[in-house]
């Protein structure tokens, strides 16, 4: 039991280790300083906190979405890195990188986990908004902002990581800022597309618990409808 607290402790120890000096987070990867530690410290911690934020979004429905969306959450953002992180790396070597793969899966973990400390931090506002509001599509689209704004605060916190980590290698360095430049959109493209096929996150109320949903639409359309019915031009 103790052995367990002292695992736990560790890898919390690592993300705060990121959080607090990045540039020397950044340093150890580049040089390749305990990697296996910070990948599975930084899926443990990222994980945990996105469950977190799954499981309070999904008990606006019921207790079986919250434990629905507490494991299908973290499952959207770890399954989109693992769709999309080959193709960052194959491209990066074909031009010139000589980083392993583990480098650049670190590199990737350490947006996931900054995105999943701002959800974290954003869990207290989503809670207070589904226990004083009922209006649905408001929650909808709250929810589209913050992982919007956690989003893009994470990819851009990728780009510096990447860029700092990379810039050291001459060879082929300005095709490599395009190529990351182009994966950042695939990543988000890929993420928004999958979060839309493992819906329901939150459950539609008074409608009965679902897994999944039938694929049909997009989640861009959703979007779309969601600020349609806010402004009243659907009912």
């Amino acid at each position: 039991m103790i052995e367990r607290k002292s695992s736990g402790i560790k890898y919390f120890t690592v993300l705060i280790g990121l959080l607090r000096d990045r540039q020397k987070f950044l340093e150890e990867i580049r040089q390749g300083v305990r990697l296996p530690n910070k990948i599975i410290s930084l899926l443990v911690c990222s994980s945990i906190f996105i469950a977190i934020y799954g499981g309070i979004i999904g008990a606006y429905h019921s207790w079986m979405q919250a434990l629905s969306s507490a494991v299908k959450l973290p499952a959207l953002y770890l399954i989109t890195l693992l769709i999309c992180l080959p193709t960052l790396y194959f491209a990066n070597v074909i031009f010139g990188s000589r980083r392993t793969f583990s480098q650049h899966f670190a590199l990737v973990l350490t947006a996931v986990s900054a995105t999943s400390v701002l959800l974290f931090s954003f869990a207290p506002i989503t809670l207070f908004f589904l226990i004083t509001t009922n209006n649905y599509q408001f929650l909808i689209l709250l929810n589209v902002f913050i992982f919007a704004l956690t989003g893009f605060i994470g990819v851009s916190a990728l780009y510096q990581a990447m860029n700092l980590v990379l810039e050291q290698e001459d060879e082929g360095s300005k095709t490599r800022k395009k190529i990351l430049q182009f994966w950042l959109f695939l990543y988000a493209f890929v993420g928004s597309q999958l979060g839309w096929t493992l819906r329901p996150f939150f459950g539609t109320p008074d409608s009965v618990f679902q897994l999944f949903r039938e694929r049909e639409g997009n989640f861009y359309l959703s979007v779309i409808q969601a600020i349609s019915y806010l402004l009243g031009f659907r009912s």
